[in-house]
């Protein structure tokens, strides 16, 4: 099987999985905006969860998940080779990674615990509701640790190419929140208090499904003294390869933090409502962006470590091609049916038309930096493959200043638009940056590269136009003779239509332009 239809054989299998947790989240969403619309306890909730949260961001999933593959990837190799002694250097590898994990986040979360107020105080002093915003600070702390042992795991098994275990755990998180908001928020008098809850016990069920998995696969690991772990060489290559990562991504968290906190000075209602907007955002990325980054971060790796830099090459060019394919028709359809798409979704209970409004206004500017954000995190894949850090830090820094600054100028003249155009511009600058310094490299052919994926993402844009006339003249005719139904008919019945009659249109352009990404993926259809 060739490299192309490999990524998107595997790219398709996790996105199923991707999606369906994405489809979780913006339920669970859904759920939150019936339950608390864009009032004080909806801010409440937001700020709370987005603290742990940000942590989670830097321990888990960014630094401790592109520090930790490439060099488990090099551990693999050499069990390859039938090294001696290699499952007892890997075993010492990876007992030290999960004593120096496990102990970081542990005092991280009971220093959190113990200041919850103080980064309240500090960070939120215009949040509606600061009592209710600490406790639940509190309450959802301790899933920090949860969440950062599973990234471990799921570092392990993406490492060895097994990505359902990993694919499935979001599910039983939004699961677990949605379930405990229903069930608890009568009895607790809080519907915060139940989601918060849920939070955890989902942290809970994401850390401990994937332990089998990683034993099954033949790995152990234990606590080891802290001597052990700073005289185990690739604890120390993760500890090199992460202090820069961790300033890059906290850079990039700490712009969340600030935007937030912008968010709350706007006016009440405006932090929550650009909370929607990037659920919906995130839904996106995770058909596919996500997804194609954590496939192939792996194989990056392999291929650098073995220096095949052609094939290196061609995947990460198939990577961005497909990012496109998705991303390119996906904003230009979600520019044109942005405000239908959230009455769909959101707008029920305490969500009023004020919350749409608010949400739209979002909404209108994050969707317009979608293929910037999807194409960073697999542009950021091909310098972690080769365990540079340093080049998407320096990128993540300068790009931390352009979002705060235009964040800070214009969010009091567009509310949470400018916040959410601020960080639209910061992804386009950090993608140029992120080109920029994948020219130094002397191992990869950028022009060729560039030029390749520039002529792709065009006709993309050029397609996407085309289809998207249709709605824009004559999509008001689809909703107008249904607005007297139901929300779920009035809204998803023209939703559903403008869709396909969108989709259909850039195939029919596909394939008659003979599109070689569509050409493969009839062919994977075919063969099944």
């Amino acid at each position: 099987m060739n490299r192309k239809s490999s990524l998107l054989k595997s790219g398709i299998s996790l996105s199923v999985l991707t999606l369906i947790s994405r489809i979780l989240g913006l339920i669970r969403e859904m759920t939150k905006s019936a339950f608390l619309g864009t009032g004080p306890l909806a801010d409440a909730f937001t700020v709370a969860f987005m603290i742990p949260n940000l942590l989670r961001r830097i321990f888990a999933e960014n630094s401790m998940t592109v520090a930790f593959i490439p060099t488990f990837q090099t551990y693999l190799e050499e069990e390859k080779r039938n090294t001696p002694d290699a499952k007892a250097t890997m075993k010492e590898f990876l007992s030290a990674t999960f004593t120096m994990l496990s102990f970081a986040v542990t005092g991280t979360v009971i220093i959190g615990i113990l200041c919850s107020g103080l980064i309240v105080a500090v960070f939120f002093p215009k949040i509606g509701d600061f009592s209710a915003t600490v406790l639940l600070t509190r309450i959802m702390f301790p899933y920090l640790l949860l969440i950062s042992v599973a990234a471990f795991f799921q570092g392990i098994l993406n490492g060895v190419r097994s990505f359902l275990p990993t694919g499935i755990t979001p599910i039983l998180f939004n699961l677990s929140v949605i379930g405990c908001t229903f069930v608890l928020a009568k009895p607790c008098g809080n519907p915060a208090l139940a989601m918060a809850i849920g939070v955890v016990i989902g942290g809970s069920f994401q850390m401990l499904f994937q332990l089998p998995f990683v034993l099954r696969a033949g790995f152990s690991f234990k606590l080891i003294s802290f001597r052990r772990c700073v005289r185990n060489a690739g604890a120390r290559k993760i500890l090199r390869l992460i202090v820069p990562t961790l300033i890059g991504t906290a850079v990039y968290q700490i712009n969340d933090l600030v935007s937030t906190a912008l968010a709350t000075y706007s006016g009440v209602g405006v932090a929550a409502s650009l909370q929607y907007s990037i659920r919906l955002q995130e839904l996106i990325l995770g058909i596919f962006a996500v997804s194609v980054g954590t496939v192939i971060l792996p194989d990056l790796s392999a291929h650098a470590v073995n220096k095949q830099w052609e094939v290196f090459q061609k995947l990460l060019l198939n990577a961005a091609k497909i990012i496109a394919l998705v991303t390119v028709p996906a904003t230009i359809f979600l520019l044109c049916s942005g405000e239908h798409i959230i009455i769909l979704v959101y707008k029920s209970r305490r969500f009023t038309d004020e919350s749409v409004r608010l949400t739209l206004q979002a909404f209108q500017w994050h969707i317009a930096g979608l293929f910037f954000i999807a194409l960073n995190r697999i542009l950021t894949s091909a310098f972690y493959a080769q365990s540079d850090t340093k080049r998407p830090t320096i990128a993540g820094i300068a790009c931390f200043g352009i979002n705060i600054v235009l964040a800070a100028a214009l969010a009091g003249l567009m509310q949470g638009g400018g916040i959410a155009l601020a960080l639209t511009v910061a992804s386009a600058v950090n993608t140029g940056l992120l080109l920029y310094f994948l020219t130094k490299s002397d191992s990869i052919d950028v022009r060729t590269l560039l030029v390749s994926a520039t002529g792709f993402t065009v006709k993309m844009l050029l397609f996407s136009l085309i289809a998207a006339a249709p709605l824009y003249f004559f999509g008001a005719r689809l909703y107008d003779p249904l607005a007297a139904y139901p929300r779920i008919i009035a809204q998803g019945l023209p939703l559903f239509i403008s869709a396909a009659l969108f989709a259909l249109i850039i195939l029919t352009l596909l394939l008659i332009t003979g599109d070689s990404l569509l050409k493969t993926a009839v062919q994977k259809i075919r063969r099944r």
